[in-house]
């Protein structure tokens, strides 16, 4: 008996289409899709939340520099310099400033790339970050059971069995 159910696609499809509703489904909250493929993306989704889940407080904060350009009423400073060859040109002045950054732990990391093999990349949005920083504490006191499977009737056209997944608050 197999492990997840084929959806009638070659397997590069199958995955390409998983990937895409998980990764719609931790971008909006919520996803309608057929009730095959909804259940599908419950167990991917649920196991990667729950990573996420038991890695989301697991980082540690450490000092770190950065140069940056001084600036003054949105503008950089500049100075003046000369070079070996006795020509001047210009160059921006930069201040070295100390930051605290986070640094996630060794088993956190592993938890984050393991989530990257079932999400896509979105322009302009981290969605790991997103499930790591506002999702997952959120879901701390749950024990299991992040997705609920709402059934919607059937489609009009095929008559294929709708179900919407939503994420619990």
């Amino acid at each position: 008996m197999p492990s997840n159910r084929k959806l009638d696609r070659p397997t590069d499809q199958r995955i390409a289409i998983l990937k895409n509703l998980v990764t719609g489904l931790i971008m909006t909250g919520k996803l309608e899709t057929t009730e095959a493929r909804g259940k599908e993306v419950k167990k991917i989704a649920d196991s990667i939340i729950a990573k996420a889940v038991a890695e989301c407080d697991n980082f540690t904060s450490k000092p770190h520099k950065v140069t940056r350009p001084k600036t003054h009423k949105g503008k950089k400073l500049t100075m003046t310099k000369e070079s070996k060859a006795k020509t001047d040109y210009e160059v921006i002045e930069r201040e070295t400033v100390e930051e605290m950054v986070t640094v996630d732990n060794p088993s956190r990391l592993h938890a984050r790339r393991q989530v990257f093999k079932w999400v896509n990349k979105v322009d302009g949005v981290n969605v790991v970050n997103k499930l790591f920083d506002e999702i997952a504490p959120k879901l701390k006191e749950r024990q299991g059971g992040y997705i609920k499977i709402y059934k919607l009737g059937q489609r009009r056209g095929d008559a294929a069995e709708m179900v919407l997944l939503e994420i619990i608050k």
